[in-house]
């Protein structure tokens, strides 16, 4: 299935430059968010106490401040409206040692003058499990990365792996930039959804590798940029058709799956958009930056495909007892 087709290539290429600059303003802009705004990080990395409360009318959220803040439990709460407002969230920092196993019944005495209302949720993470937490998520990118470059670098040639890998560092430096940027609250399923953004830029990448590839198989041309606009353009289609199916699905679930998974969908939203970008513009140019020779190229191929028939004919004397 296509949405269109395209007679002749377009020329990517010639307007690779421009797209390369605009990428580093956005990566180097995004990293100066991270150092400078920081994250805003959720009880699974920061550690602290999440009680998630559904009043019966709308939440007086200035009688909630005043009545935990004259606890000394709760004091330097943060109450914030989630998704409705009837319901709120209240955030303590760190988990304080003054709040019991049962936390929920600890809140109701403190908000009982408040109206009525219903414990939905509690969580409480100490810091030592955060820390490790953000430990582990950051040891499972690193991971993930490594995995890739391993991957690529066997299937294809190592220039295409290190332009997939800076094309990846440029789509979640993008993600991450935004998140800082909106306030995102950076939690365990923030990390799943920069996970998923690998996978999904990955596979678009090196669909366009592939055919990149094939391109230098299929012909005899030597012009590098001509086959990438050429490769490119045949899997237009292809990566329109599947960034907006994901694009679509994703949408629907931040707008209509709930506050609680607003962040992952809306992180997901932005790393579709960004990789499509990445798949397209920057991936492809990268591997001829870094010095990618089709001459080269050509020359591995045939001296693997001479070992290879050397290695049948050798089989076949084998198989008829003249070896």
């Amino acid at each position: 299935m296509e949405i269109f087709k395209l007679k002749e290539s377009f020329g990517f290429m010639k307007y690779a430059k421009r797209f390369g600059l605009l990428s580093l303003v956005l990566v180097i802009g995004s990293w100066f968010l991270i150092f400078t705004k920081g994250f805003n990080y959720g009880i699974d990395f920061a550690g602290g106490t999440l009680i998630q409360v559904k009043y019966e009318q709308k939440a007086p959220i200035d009688e909630i401040r005043k009545a935990l803040d004259a606890t000394k439990t709760f004091q330097g709460a943060q109450v914030t409206n989630f998704g409705s407002d009837e319901e709120v969230v209240i955030k303590i920092k760190k988990v304080s040692s003054d709040i019991t196993n049962d936390a929920s019944d600890e809140i109701k005495k403190v908000l009982h003058t408040t109206g009525k209302f219903d414990i939905r949720r509690v969580d409480m993470v100490g810091a030592k499990v955060g820390s490790e937490l953000q430990e582990k998520g950051m040891m499972a990118l690193v991971l993930a990365v490594i995995g890739i470059l391993i991957y690529v670098s066997y299937q294809f040639e190592w220039r295409f792996a290190v332009a997939s890998v800076l094309a990846l560092v440029h789509d979640v430096s993008i993600a991450l930039g935004a998140i800082a940027l909106l306030s995102i609250e950076v939690n365990l399923d923030i990390l799943a959804a920069i996970l998923t953004l690998l996978g999904y830029s990955i596979n678009d990448t090196i669909i366009v590798f592939d055919r990149i590839r094939d391109s230098i198989r299929r012909t005899k041309q030597m012009n590098l940029s001509a086959l990438i606009d050429e490769s490119v353009t045949m899997t237009l289609s292809r990566t329109t058709l599947t960034s907006l199916t994901v694009f679509i699905v994703v949408l629907f679930l931040y707008l209509f799956g709930g506050e609680i998974i607003n962040g992952f969908s809306l992180t997901l939203l932005i790393g579709v958009i960004v990789g499509t970008y990445s798949s397209i513009f920057i991936a492809s140019p990268l591997s001829q930056w870094l010095g990618f020779s089709i001459e080269k190229f050509r020359s591995k191929e045939a001296e693997k495909l001479k070992r290879e028939k050397e290695k049948e004919r050798m089989r076949s004397m084998y198989e008829q007892g003249t070896l």
